[in-house]
């Protein structure tokens, strides 16, 4: 009876030992999981990127740039085209005058500018959107590297973009990083002009 009651107190203690292994081992496994919360905090932050296009220096230069050059290209068209608007005005009273045949010739060579001008439109705006578009791009490009870099020298786990192509749907003003990125890049961008100016 004796060795039954011992045997019983051996298996009681094997038992609770047993428990007292499984409840230490879910204390050190919670433990270690609010360490790793704690140390893993994901910092976060986004970029209006239609704001940053409007703000940032070398955009709007390039801006600028392109409207001058459209400009530019677009004088000698536009003198071509107000020649071809004051003789197709002045036709139907030269027609009147000059008769059935003169008219209809000087109709076919109207049309025929016409043609060649929209044309010429035409291939200017392809090639200005070309040109713009290939400078544009490397701009972007720049601008995401620039982003990168920074996330990573502040410690951010994501930055999110928002404007035209959202990729956020909400978020709090307080994670809204745009001024601290357009002053970034408007220092960077100014740095190399007063490096020359140094130099001179």
């Amino acid at each position: 009876m004796k060795s039954t009651i011992h045997e019983h107190q051996k298996s009681n203690i094997k038992m609770m030992s047993k428990n007292a292994l499984v409840i230490i081992a879910l204390s050190i496994a919670l433990v270690s999981c609010n360490k790793t919360a704690e140390v893993k905090e994901v910092k976060t932050a986004y970029v209006d990127t239609t704001v940053l296009m409007k703000e940032y220096t070398e955009a709007k230069d390039l801006d600028a740039k392109f409207k001058a050059k459209a400009e530019e290209k677009g004088r000698q068209l536009e003198a071509e085209i107000n020649r071809f608007k004051q003789e197709a005005g002045n036709f139907q009273a030269q027609a009147q005058a000059n008769g059935q045949a003169w008219a209809q010739q000087k109709g076919a060579e109207l049309q025929r500018r016409e043609q060649q001008l929209a044309q010429a439109q035409q291939a200017l705006s392809q090639e200005l959107q070309q040109e713009n578009g290939t400078e544009m791009d490397s701009l972007v490009s720049n601008v995401k590297k620039f982003i990168k870099t920074y996330g990573k020298e502040k410690g951010y786990s994501y930055i999110y973009g928002t404007g035209d192509a959202a990729t956020v749907l909400y978020a709090e003003d307080k994670y809204d990083i745009t001024k601290d990125i357009i002053k970034a890049l408007n220092d960077k961008y100014k740095a190399p002009a007063v490096k020359e100016e140094v130099k001179k």
